[in-house]
């Protein structure tokens, strides 16, 4: 199996800034979704990259029922993008999903994970580089972790990749959520150039590999 973010490279030629690095004109709304019902909701923490790329993928799947952009996994309180882009703060850009156990499995969210992003390079996704996009799953309860490291060890004895998969499996502590301008980025931008040469070709392999778990609306 090729990493799923192969590819996305044909598309650098036309991108002339850092991804992520964005004008903080026609900020769009925070996607929080309000009064969900929580009694049969679980939630995890996942960095796969550019949190654009993975808030955008996961709004897409049947029984999520909430996510949000953030920070997680660094040892600065409250910060900032532009602290986070510094590549001091520890932080990953996360992506924190709430799904509904009854629409959707664990299993599912992370296969949809471990398909659509490299977990080989370190602190790296295509042209994104830094500690902040680097592969990781911050678990919030055992099971969580178990799963995830079982996915890692049937994946490294099929040999999916041919590096070793370097996804750091993390106890969840603490999340920021990003700023506003970062929540439902690519719904809102879908015509920015890093939305449509990077984020638009990913949704659309992704949509393909997982037409049968989509939101049908």
């Amino acid at each position: 199996m090729k990493p799923f973010i192969s590819g996305l490279l044909l598309f650098t030629a036309f991108i002339s800034f850092q991804a992520c690095a964005q004008s903080k004109k026609n900020r769009p709304k925070d996607n929080a979704t309000k009064n969900i019902n929580m009694t049969n909701t679980e939630t995890i923490t996942l960095g796969s990259g550019c949190f654009w790329c993975t808030e955008a993928i996961y709004q897409r799947l049947e029984g999520v029922v909430k996510v949000t952009s953030g920070y997680s996994g660094g040892h600065v309180d409250n910060p900032t993008y532009e602290q986070v882009c510094d590549k001091t703060t520890g932080h990953a850009e996360v992506c924190q999903i709430v799904y509904d156990t009854t629409k959707i499995s664990l299993d599912d969210i992370l296969s949809v994970f471990w398909k659509t992003h490299d977990p080989t390079t370190p602190n790296q996704q295509g042209n994104d580089v830094g500690p902040q996009y680097r592969s990781a799953v911050f678990f919030h309860n055992d099971h969580q972790r178990d799963v995830a490291q079982k996915y890692i060890t049937q994946l490294t004895a099929a040999k999916a990749w041919d590096k070793p998969i370097i996804t750091e499996v993390t106890a969840f502590s603490k999340f920021y959520s990003a700023e506003s301008y970062h929540q439902n980025y690519y719904n809102d931008n879908a015509n920015q150039g890093y939305c449509r040469y990077v984020i638009g070709p990913k949704l659309e392999k992704f949509e393909k590999v997982f037409k049968a778990k989509l939101k049908k609306d």
